[in-house]
């Protein structure tokens, strides 16, 4: 599964992205039940009637232009690995060059702004403790501020999935 995208660019609120019907199908078969498998994309491609290199360059695209922010599976807190809520005081003027460096770890998938003194929220995910206080301080070293963590108490699930209606003969996304 070792395909680590960048970051999408940030869109603004008025921007359309056309999609394609490929990039449409993608999306409304993705959202949940991503393929457990050697080969998730090629096996996406027979279900959705395109190549392995077709799917993965149309989600390629789309994290490109920030239609998507991930791709992956979503883990059970707690069965696989280690994880915790983290969140750092970064200064506004030097919050850029601190999400860029938070993002592009591996153990990270995304990171996002709070207007709050603990600006700069995010995940850790570990292979276990050992290795997730690793990772805070190798952050905390290079960013020059210190990671709060704040592990998981109580689980809930929220299903971040939502039914999309193609139907209008809508071919386009537009930030909310």
């Amino acid at each position: 599964m070792g395909h680590r995208i960048p970051c999408p660019q940030a869109l603004n609120q008025e921007q359309v992205v056309p999609l394609t019907s490929l990039q449409r199908r993608l999306l409304d078969l993705y959202q949940h039940e991503f393929p457990l498998t050697s080969r998730p994309y090629q096996h996406m491609a027979a279900e959705v009637g395109g190549s392995e290199a077709e799917v993965m360059a149309s989600l390629g695209e789309m994290m490109e232009k920030g239609v998507l922010s991930r791709v992956g599976v979503v883990l059970t807190p707690r069965r696989v690995g280690c994880s915790t809520l983290a969140a750092m005081a970064v200064p506004l003027e030097d919050l850029e060059r601190v999400a860029a460096l938070v993002t592009a770890r591996p153990e990270v998938n995304h990171n996002y702004e709070r207007e709050n003194r603990l600006n700069l929220w995010f995940v850790i995910t570990a292979s276990d403790g050992v290795h997730l206080q690793q990772v805070m301080g190798e952050i905390e070293a290079a960013s020059g501020y210190p990671v709060a963590a704040f592990p998981m108490e109580e689980d809930f699930h929220i299903d971040l999935g939502f039914p999309l209606d193609w139907q209008r003969g809508e071919s386009t996304w537009t930030p909310s």
